[in-house]
C-alpha cells in the first residue's frame, strides 16, 4: 500500500493526460471494429467470442440455432422479378361481406374493411365481371352500374333490377351472395343459382368466341364469372364442414382452368387439405407451387415450414438440442422456419398469439402485416393441431434477424424487405388494428458500451488537459 501511495504521489498531470488519451484511442478503435463487424455479420464480435468460447468454460449453453444453408441465387433473382414491391394482391381466402364482415360490424360496431380495400374490390369487380358488350344486354348494363355504386343497399337494389330484366344474370346472383346473404347457407344458395346461369352463358360464349374481338372479351368475362362462382362455392362447402367436397371442387377447378394460376386457388386447396390432415397431399401441392419461377407467399413458405416442423416438433427440446446438437431433420425444420420468417416476419407474433388478430382484409400485401393477418387467421388452428410446432417456432424464429444485419438493405434468401409495406398496410387494415412493422435489429450492448467508453475517456483527456492540477487531485483521491 505504501509503494502504491508513493507511486501515485510521483505521477504528473502529463501522465494522466497520456493515459486518458491512450485509453480513448484504444476504446475508439474497439468501437470502430465492433461497428464494422456488426454491419457485416449482424452481431457483436465481443458478444460472439464470449458466447462461443467463454460461456462453455463456465458451464453455460448456447441455444441459438445454426445459420441455415444458403439457397440458390436463382431463387433470389426470380423472387426479385416475380414479386414487385408493394403490389397488392386479392386475398385468396377473403371472407363474405354480408355473412361475415357485416356480422362483425353489427356485433362490434367497428368497420372491418377500409375504404381503400373496398375500392380495390370495386375495381376488381369491374375488371372481372364487365366487358365492352354489356350494352347489348340490359341486365349487364345495370350490373355495370351496380359495381360502381358505393352504397351497399344501392348495389343490392341494382342486382334485383338486373334479375327482373334477366333471371339468368349470373353476376347479379354473385353480388347478392356476397353482400345480401347474411349466412353462408344463403350465400351458397345464391352461388348455386349463379353457377347454373354462368355455365349456360359460358357455353354460349364458347360457341361464338371466335367471331370477333368483342366475343372474345365476352368469353373472357364469362370465364372469370364461372371461375369466381366455382371457387366461392368451394369456399362455402369448406366453411360448412363439407371439406372433402370442397377439395374435390378446387381440384376440378384447377384442372379445368390451369392457366388461371395467378388466382392462387392452390392456397385455398392447401388450407382445406391441412384441415383434413392430408399432409402427403399438402406436400404434393407444395412440390408443384413452391417453385423458383413462381411468386412466393406466406401460405407457401409457412406451410412448407409446418410440414418440416411436424417431423421433429413433438420430441424437440431446446435444452436437449443444445447438448447434442441438431439432427438433420431439425436443421431442415429450422432452415424452413428461417426462410418463412425472412419472407414475412410478421406471422410468428400472430401464430404465437403475441398480437391479437382481426378479420383479414379483402386484399393483402405480400410480406406485409395484411398477409400475416390473413395467413394466421386461417392457419393458426393447423399449427396448434401439430404438437410442439409452435414451441419450435418460438425457439427459432428470432434467429433469422441475428443473421441478417439490415434486411431492408439486403436479403439472405429473398430480395430486401420493401420499406413501403408499412404505408400500404395502414391503408388496407382497419384503424383500430395496430399495424405490425418490421422488427428492427437493435445495436448490441458492447457497441453502446464501447461508444460510451470512448466518449468518457475523451472527456477525461480534455479535462486533464484543461485542468491538470485538479484532475491529479481527483485521481489520487
Amino acid at each position: 500500500l505504501l509503494t502504491v501511495t508513493v507511486f501515485l504521489s510521483t505521477l504528473t498531470p502529463k501522465f494522466y493526460f497520456a493515459l486518458t488519451v491512450t485509453s480513448s484511442f484504444i476504446s475508439g478503435l474497439i468501437f470502430v471494429f465492433e461497428w464494422w463487424h456488426f454491419r457485416k455479420y449482424g452481431t457483436s464480435f465481443i458478444e460472439q467470442v464470449s458466447v462461443s468460447h467463454l460461456r462453455p468454460l463456465i458451464g453455460g449453453v448456447e441455444n441459438s440455432p445454426p445459420a441455415p444453408a444458403a439457397f440458390s441465387v436463382g431463387e433470389n433473382e426470380a423472387s426479385r422479378q416475380n414479386m414487385p414491391e408493394c403490389k397488392v394482391w386479392r386475398n385468396p381466402l377473403n371472407l363474405f361481406r354480408g355473412a361475415e364482415y357485416s356480422r362483425y360490424m353489427w356485433v362490434t360496431g367497428k368497420e372491418p374493411l377500409t375504404y381503400y380495400d373496398m375500392n380495390l374490390s370495386a375495381q376488381d369487380h369491374q375488371n372481372f365481371f364487365t366487358c365492352d358488350t354489356d350494352a347489348l344486354r340490359p341486365s349487364d348494363t345495370v350490373m355495370q352500374k351496380a359495381w360502381r355504386e358505393r352504397n351497399p343497399q344501392a348495389r343490392i337494389k341494382a342486382a334485383r333490377q338486373a334479375l327482373e330484366l334477366n333471371n339468368d344474370c349470373a353476376t347479379a346472383y354473385v353480388l347478392l351472395a356476397e353482400e345480401e346473404a347474411t349466412t353462408i347457407v344463403d350465400a351458397e344458395r345464391y352461388f348455386k343459382q349463379a353457377l347454373k346461369a354462368g355455365e349456360l352463358i359460358y357455353r354460349r360464349s364458347q360457341n361464338c368466341h371466335s367471331q370477333s374481338p368483342q366475343h372474345e372479351a365476352q368469353l373472357r368475362r364469362d370465364t372469370n364469372v364461372l371461375v369466381y362462382v366455382k371457387r366461392r362455392l368451394a369456399m362455402c362447402a369448406r366453411k360448412l364442414g363439407r371439406i372433402r367436397e370442397a377439395v374435390k371442387m378446387m381440384r376440378d377447378l384447377m384442372k379445368e382452368f390451369p392457366l388461371l394460376s395467378m388466382l392462387n386457388i392452390h392456397e385455398n386447396l392447401l388450407e382445406a387439405l391441412l384441415e383434413l390432415q392430408a399432409y402427403a397431399d399438402v406436400q404434393a401441392v407444395l412440390a408443384k407451387y413452391d417453385d423458383i419461377s413462381l411468386p412466393k407467399s406466406a401460405a407457401i413458405c409457412y406451410t412448407a415450414a409446418l410440414l418440416k416442423a411436424r417431423a421433429v416438433s413433438e420430441r424437440f427440446s431446446p435444452e436437449t438440442a443444445s447438448r447434442r446438437g441438431l439432427s438433420t431433420a431439425e436443421i431442415n425444420a429450422v432452415e424452413a422456419i428461417h426462410r418463412a420468417v425472412e419472407f414475412n416476419p410478421h406471422v410468428p407474433k400472430y401464430l404465437l398469439e403475441m398480437k391479437s388478430l382481426v378479420l383479414p382484409p379483402e386484399h393483402i400485401l405480400k410480406r406485409g402485416d395484411s398477409e400475416a393477418v390473413a395467413y394466421a387467421f386461417f392457419h393458426l388452428q393447423h399449427w396448434k393441431r401439430i404438437e410442439g410446432a409452435l414451441n419450435l417456432l418460438h425457439c427459432t424464429w428470432e434467429g433469422t434477424f441475428r443473421m441478417i444485419p439490415y434486411p431492408l438493405e439486403k436479403g439472405h434468401l429473398f430480395y430486401p424487405y420493401p420499406s413501403c409495406t408499412e404505408t400500404a398496410d395502414r391503408e388496407l387494415l382497419p384503424t383500430f388494428h395496430e399495424v405490425s412493422v418490421y422488427p428492427q435489429k437493435e445495436l448490441p450492448f458492447f457497441i453502446h458500451f464501447t461508444a460510451g467508453l470512448c466518449s468518457f475517456s475523451a472527456m477525461l483527456a480534455l479535462l486533464t488537459h484543461q485542468f491538470p492540477e485538479l484532475m491529479v487531485v481527483f485521481a489520487k483521491a
